[in-house]
């Protein structure tokens, strides 16, 4: 690669191309280096199962992009990005054929909790009426003075409670219970785990506040607009260029990885200290996911109505059903029934099958595979398909009536698929309280490395997980401080 940038990427997903446009916006010469054919890393599609049916490779859901502080300020519309709002965007079916929702309005969500209604109201109206202060909070590292402090408190003295404490201290009922606890399950942590409820009310008021939108297309339409608006600044995007040492990259003033803390020791070695190493290596694993891509044949006979109308389901029962579940993924078990997460986008987007014809996205958490040597035979891979399949059937008999084709990705495929996915691991790493506070270290700027002009934009840096971008701007922020005494105005 010849050729001299101020900056230069590695990795196209969304916190990658989000470092490139921050930088790019400051008028700098930026080269982004992507390993596969196409950009997004996480945020792709592709037709998985059969022709004419377009499915979401990772995420599929984007409350968090919808309400991005940083995507906001992006013309990304003009790019081609559309939001779908699905009807009801959260259904949880429960076994005698109801099923619990989140509604866009706060009201409507309480008052189907009957005796729950009050409870509710007085817990997420006032979150979801300070959405955009709280955004900018928790899309940051923890290590801030905050420029909310009252919202936040608010926020923060029920978020870090374990679920299952809160969910039976807030409601008495089972469908508000079995609501919050799947949205809980978003975390990957076993639900009596201190900070586990941050993740439900998160989510549960950016329903509120922005929905729980899908992208029409599929996913990739997100890293397209992203890309194309990067082209448009005069950014260049570099395909089909694996990074496998530092040696490899193009002369720059500095270089951001949009890249797990693993892949950055494996591609870095020697060249960081062993103390940071040692630092990175004490970072911990998510739980692993196993997924499955469905082309079908009609419509999914879910007993409950509403779930027919929503564009995200958790499969999983009731509160105590999906704590057990996620207790035995950490305690390195495989649940007999797992809590599935469903999305049906061809519901509400007709580019995604053809005419009559639907997919479905379902995945469910596995134990993370730590061993040494991930790539197995695929005869000792764990598939949980049946189990996966089980759930559905459970709340929607029929269902396997209707499949035309499945795409089964183990942890094992994912990480294949995308090294930043090693052992399945979505996350870039486990959010338990300390990995939220020390993402992936200690520090107010944890973007920063000890390599003068190195940076991690990824998931492993706060804020984590999820599409929003925040990871990517943070650290560009702090690249164009250190190294171009660069200041762009306050966060947005």
């Amino acid at each position: 690669m010849v050729g001299e940038y101020d900056a230069a990427i590695v990795g196209s997903g969304p916190n990658g191309l989000a470092s490139a446009i921050t930088l790019a916006r400051a008028g700098l010469k930026v080269l982004v280096l992507e390993a596969n054919s196409t950009v997004g890393g996480g945020a792709r599609s592709a037709e998985l199962t059969l022709p004419g049916f377009v499915h979401d490779v990772c995420s599929a859901v984007h409350p968090l992009a919808a309400g991005s502080p940083f995507f906001k300020t992006l013309p990304l519309e003009r790019f081609g990005l559309d939001w779908i709002q699905p009807e009801i965007p959260l259904a949880h079916p429960l076994d005698n054929g109801s099923a619990a929702c989140l509604h866009r309005d706060v009201d409507l969500t309480a008052d189907s909790f009957d005796n729950d209604a009050r409870a509710y109201r007085t817990v997420m109206k006032p979150l979801t009426r300070d959405w955009e202060k709280l955004a900018t909070e928790f899309l940051q590292p923890m290590l801030h003075l905050p420029r909310h402090p009252f919202a936040l408190a608010r926020f923060g003295i029920p978020a870090i409670c374990p679920a299952t404490l809160l969910t039976k201290l807030l409601f008495k009922s089972e469908s508000a219970r079995a609501l919050f606890a799947g949205i809980a399950a978003h975390s990957f942590l076993p639900l009596e785990s201190p900070a586990s409820s941050a993740f439900a009310l998160v989510l549960g008021m950016a329903g509120h506040a922005v929905g729980w939108p899908i992208p029409r297309g599929g996913s990739q339409s997100i890293s397209n607009a992203l890309a194309n608006y990067f082209v448009e600044l005069g950014g260049k995007i570099d395909t089909e260029r694996r990074i496998e040492n530092l040696s490899q990259l193009p002369k720059s003033r500095v270089t951001l990885f949009d890249t797990t803390v693993w892949q950055l020791v494996r591609i870095a070695g020697e060249r960081l200290p062993a103390r940071y190493r040692q630092r990175l290596g004490n970072f911990r694993h998510a739980p692993g996911i196993f997924k499955i891509d469905y082309a079908l044949s009609s419509r999914i006979p879910w007993k409950a109505e509403a779930c027919r109308r929503a564009g995200t389901i958790h499969l999983g029962g009731t509160l105590d059903q999906i704590a057990s579940a996620e207790r035995d993924v950490a305690g390195g078990k495989v649940p007999a029934r797992p809590f599935v997460l469903v999305a049906q986008p061809s519901l509400f987007d007709e580019t995604r099958a053809p005419n009559g014809k639907h997919t479905l996205w379902a995945y469910c958490h596995v134990p993370f595979d730590s061993s040494p040597q991930r790539v197995r035979p695929v005869a000792d891979k764990i598939d949980v398909s049946d189990r996966i399949e089980s759930q559905i059937e459970r709340f929607a008999p029929g269902f396997r009536d209707c499949v035309l084709a499945r795409h089964k990705m183990s942890a094992q495929d994912l990480e294949k698929s995308n090294p930043n996915l090693a052992g399945g691991d979505i996350n870039g790493g486990a959010a338990n309280l300390w990995q939220l506070i020390a993402r992936p270290i200690f520090s107010a700027t944890p973007y920063r490395t000890p390599l003068r002009g190195i940076y991690l934009c990824s998931s492993s840096t706060p804020p984590g997980g999820g599409v929003h971008g925040m990871c990517g701007y943070h650290a560009a922020r702090a690249a164009l401080r250190d190294m171009f005494d660069k200041r762009l105005p306050p966060d947005p």
